[in-house]
């Protein structure tokens, strides 16, 4: 029998993923075709490049899910050119008509939320790494979709509101402290990090012993920004408590492979 906990997490989930790929769906829906092809930060992709980025990888969750076999030979090819792969299926959709592009996004997001929604709660999914489960895979996607969907908002200068969803960012880019270490070639420090965030509503988000020495606070939407590195320490206003936990401000990264160039500081519109 499913465990009512994680049937309950894999429903607000995904609930949630429905809401974040219908807001961004928004900021393009109505796009003139030449909008498309407008810089964002991200060097070298367009808006189209970051639709596509989310469609390609909505793709790939998908087929790790329907098809294993298949996605294990995607797996194969990412590991032969692993600093190309993302840019290269990022191209290959940017180069679709905006409408097909739209098109196709719209029906990756319905497929994977009814994928995703059939499967056994406690079911493990192959990915880039290790097999994730089912509430994993979609805070992935999540997260994912907010944060290139900042690139977006940013690029068209519009402003987002903060929302509660942003909970499930704030929760990966904690989990994912000891892999930003790793991935810089340093080793995690052995004790856990106090994180006390803001949300947008005012609640508080606490993550991690109450009683740890490092400790990181301040609004849920500046650690999203920075965690998913669309925002440079300097312009964000968190307050590190320890040697470790700030070292950490300067390297966090809540998604999986090379360590990214992140934003120049200033680049951020407050």
């Amino acid at each position: 029998m499913a465990d009512p906990r994680e049937v309950r997490e894999v429903r607000e989930v995904l609930a949630d993923l429905r809401a974040e790929g219908e807001e961004v769906d928004g900021l393009v829906a109505g796009l003139p075709e030449a909008e498309w092809g407008r810089a964002t930060p991200a060097a070298g992709w367009s808006i189209a490049h970051q639709i596509a980025h989310l469609l390609w990888t909505d793709e790939r969750a998908v087929q790790s899910a329907v098809d294993p076999e298949g996605f294990g030979r995607e797996v194969a090819a990412a590991l032969a050119s692993p600093e190309t792969f993302v840019d290269e299926g990022a191209e290959r959709g940017a180069r679709l008509a905006p409408a097909e592009l739209l098109a196709r996004w719209r029906a990756s997001r319905a497929e994977l939320l009814e994928v995703l929604a059939a499967q056994s709660p406690g079911a493990k999914l192959p990915w880039y790494g290790p097999p994730m489960s089912v509430a994993s895979v979609a805070t992935g996607r999540l997260m994912e979709t907010w944060a290139h969907g900042q690139d977006v908002a940013d690029a068209l200068g519009a402003r987002r509101v903060p929302t509660a969803r942003l909970r499930h960012v704030a929760r990966i880019g904690v989990r994912a402290r000891d892999y930003a270490y790793t991935v810089h070639g340093l080793t995690p420090p052995a004790e856990e990090f106090r994180v006390e965030l803001v949300g947008p509503g005012g609640e508080e988000w606490a993550f991690g012993p109450a009683g740890a020495a490092q400790r990181v606070s301040g609004t849920a939407w500046d650690f999203c920004l920075l965690v998913t590195q669309r925002a440079h320490p300097d312009d964000v206003s968190l307050v590190a408590v320890g040697a470790d936990a700030e070292r950490w401000l300067g390297i966090a990264q809540s998604f999986a492979g090379p360590a990214g160039a992140g934003r120049a500081p200033g680049e951020v519109r407050r």
